[in-house]
């Protein structure tokens, strides 16, 4: 399938052959429900990458250890959403197939649908970490079934009960956080506190991790589709992604930034940092 791709993410230039993961973007916003945008994300996050240096000092890892292929954009037909999906759902089986592991920069949170399905294909006992303001539980929004703002149940569908671990949610419909309160997924409100927790319990396990970006404060990240008061810090999120770096992370995605919301760049900027981490942590084992 090919892509395309004027920028790569910084050090993310080896051949696909030589690679261990794979990273691409996926410009799609056809189901964001407030403000639309974030098809630009993964084009200025390449360019803004470039402000970074390649090392992690919250990580003591270097991206120039890491061997990554930047594979540029999918291509889609905006307006054929299940076309969409079906591209990348395949493109994700690919990578996996080809035995590399992927990181995805969205667009809006529905993509996280298809790369799950191609993930489990892989590894049927995988387990989801989700970072959000947002439940995503919804059976529907506006009669639909497949939008961002029911990608998390659309999962669950799949998955069941057990596998699905929801942290810092601050916004959904009460019949959302009570149908997640029956059992059906783990969710955590507000805050992170039993990440360590639920970690050692699922160290053995497969882990796919998304991570929606307006789970930051809007006041750090107002660059988004649907911005949420009440978020937590970037020094919160550093210290979440250092928490699950001992996990077997076999699949990133980075949503949800909108940057032309926040015209001075820092939005921007975070993300890259937050995807420059990612990349640093998915298969470190």
């Amino acid at each position: 399938m090919e892509l395309f791709n004027k920028y790569s993410f910084i050090s993310c230039d080896y051949d696909v052959e030589e690679a261990e993961i794979v990273m691409f973007g996926a410009p799609y916003d056809g189901t964001s429900s407030f403000r639309p945008g974030s098809r630009f994300a993964a084009s200025r996050i390449r360019i803004d990458s470039y402000g970074l240096e390649t090392y992690s000092p919250y990580l003591d890892l270097d991206l120039l250890d890491r061997k990554v292929h930047d594979a540029g954009d999918l291509e889609f037909a905006f307006g054929n959403r299940e076309t969409v999906l079906d591209m990348i759902k395949t493109f994700v089986d690919s990578i996996y197939k080809a035995g590399k592991f992927p990181l995805m920069i969205g667009g809006e949170h529905l993509i996280t649908l298809p790369a799950v399905e191609a993930a489990v294909k892989y590894y049927d006992d995988l387990v989801i970490l989700h970072f959000d303001a947002h439940t995503d539980l919804r059976t529907d929004y506006l009669g639909e079934t497949k939008s961002h703002a029911t990608v998390i149940r659309n999962i669950w569908e799949f998955l069941g009960d057990g596998r699905i671990h929801q942290f810092c949610i601050r916004s959904g419909l009460k019949e959302e956080f009570d149908w997640a309160a029956q059992g059906h997924t783990n969710l955590n409100k507000f805050n992170y506190d039993n990440l360590e927790e639920v970690v050692n319990n699922i160290k053995n396990k497969p882990v796919y991790v998304t991570i929606d970006l307006d789970v930051l404060d809007p006041s750090i990240f107002p660059g988004t589709g649907t911005p949420e008061p009440g978020g937590i810090s970037f020094s919160d999120l550093m210290k979440i992604i250092k928490i699950m770096s001992v996990l077997n992370i076999v699949g990133v995605d980075v949503v949800e930034l909108s940057p032309d919301y926040d015209p001075t760049g820092v939005s921007t900027a975070v993300a890259s940092k937050v995807i420059r981490e990612m990349l640093l942590v998915l298969n470190k084992k």
